[in-house]
């Protein structure tokens, strides 16, 4: 039922709510749902290889060396829509520096609907549609958009669940490069 890495979380999870009834001090708060996040956070991300428009494989281990902020989304996602320009400037501004944006839609009409959101948006990433299963080697994906940053050795430094702050994510990946 629960794998025995996620059974601590959910036991530290399950006795949050009562802690924080006693805390007094909100920064300590947040400096635990931090901490506990980050537990959660620090694995390897699963390896995945998925085609793009053109057919070709986008491999994630193929971008080890490099930090990958990646993407779960689809077109009919309006916070989707809104982070796709930033993504777009991330790719321009440090694809030289040892970082690229992989997207991954979770449309169920898959390339029909897909293709003609990549060429609206110009987006200039590798794009590529995604099944459930893969979704759930991420430990699923509850909300559009969830983001993973992963550093050049593979490991997930942070997920976020929808839609963050342009300048949050910019701190994150400069820290990475």
């Amino acid at each position: 039922m629960f794998s025995s890495t996620k059974m601590p979380l959910l036991i530290v999870l399950a006795a949050l709510p009562g802690f924080f009834s006693c805390v007094q001090d909100a920064t300590m708060g947040d400096s635990v749902i931090q901490a506990a996040s980050e537990i959660e956070e620090r694995k390897l991300a699963p390896d995945f290889t998925l085609k793009d428009a053109t057919g070709r494989d986008v491999t994630l281990s193929d971008y080890r060396g490099k930090v990958v902020l990646l993407n779960f989304w689809a077109t009919w996602c309006g916070p989707c829509k809104i982070e796709m320009p930033w993504f777009v400037a991330f790719q321009r501004k440090y694809k030289d520096q040892g970082f690229t944006v992989i997207a991954v839609s979770l449309d169920e009409e898959g390339w029909d609907v897909v293709r003609p959101f990549v060429e609206e948006y110009g987006l200039n990433f590798p794009v590529v549609v995604g099944t459930d299963e893969m979704a759930n080697e991420f430990g699923g994906v509850a909300a559009l958009p969830t983001t993973f940053i992963i550093d050049n050795e593979g490991w997930i430094t942070s997920t976020h669940m929808g839609l963050v702050g342009r300048g949050e994510y910019e701190e994150e990946i400069e820290a990475l490069l």
